[in-house]
């Protein structure tokens, strides 16, 4: 019993001279988690948030290559290029390859150890199947992005909110030319049209060909931007191609489209 007794009165007295420390750092914790929950918070469905991952990834990957290198392995020339060189050329290096840098780090974010994707419901691929098809059929522009990882919300605040479920009447009606809408992109989130008449960032790419038009380079720039999927319909052809990760597939049947749409719902359950 005075074991026991001895034993509670050192924590008693470890507390009473620490319990300041305690309380400073406890104090200290709380209010640095609540700044970084408000800024994650804030960049939660923005460009900015699949760009922090990515840095996150890559600073992680740096620190650790590091540790490694200075402890373990005695490398003079990388552990010099690692801890010296570095820091002095990254800043410049992020001035000038600023847009390349950014798709990178977004890439890198987008990576299935560290992500996880959207994933269509079987309706809204069907929708979305019939919807495209019928605009080609009658020739009719579309242009159509389901967010994914990354969000559109920077663009999607610029557009018309409609926050709709996704159907097939309503995409071919806001695409209809003569309506307000027509010109812009839809945007599609969690198996709901979000906005429509959505503006993106044409591709600067100069190794596409000079015959894709305005819509088509709309729909690579958004996915140089994001890891969303674009949907185009040309007006002049009526063909119907996909954007994925800066790339364009063109001309492709129904059958092809559903199977892409279908690929990505395989890749990860729904993101809630």
């Amino acid at each position: 019993m005075e074991t026991v007794s001895e034993f509670w009165q050192q924590i008693v007295g470890w507390l009473s001279t620490r319990g300041g420390f305690l309380l400073q750092a406890g104090v200290e914790i709380f209010i640095i988690s609540v700044i970084v929950y408000i800024f994650l918070r804030l960049l939660q469905g923005t460009r900015g948030a699949g760009i922090l991952k990515g840095l996150t990834v890559f600073l992680g990957v740096l620190i650790a290559l590091t540790v490694v290198v200075t402890r373990w392995f005695p490398l003079e020339a990388v552990e010099w290029v690692l801890t010296r060189l570095g820091p002095v050329v990254m800043l410049p290096l992020f001035i000038l390859f600023q847009p390349e840098i950014r798709r990178a780090l977004i890439r890198l974010g987008e990576n299935p150890l560290f992500s996880m994707f959207f994933r269509p419901h079987g309706h809204v691929t069907d929708q979305l199947v019939e919807a495209t098809f019928s605009l080609a059929r009658d020739k009719v522009g579309a242009l159509i992005a389901i967010e994914r990882q990354v969000g559109l919300s920077s663009y999607v605040e610029r557009g018309v909110r409609i926050d709709s479920e996704v159907a097939a009447g309503l995409i071919k009606t806001i695409f209809w030319p003569g309506t307000p809408l027509h010109d812009g992109a839809i945007v599609i989130r969690q198996q709901r049209i979000v906005a429509a008449g959505c503006l993106f960032p044409l591709t600067d790419n100069p190794h596409f060909s000079t015959e894709l038009g305005t819509r088509h380079r709309a729909g690579i720039g958004i996915t140089e931007e994001s890891d969303a999927v674009v949907i185009i319909v040309s007006e002049q052809t009526g063909k119907v191609s996909l954007a994925v990760k800066g790339a364009i597939q063109q001309d492709l049947d129904e059958k092809a489209v559903r199977r892409v749409l279908q690929d990505i719902a395989a890749e990860s359950p729904v993101r809630e």
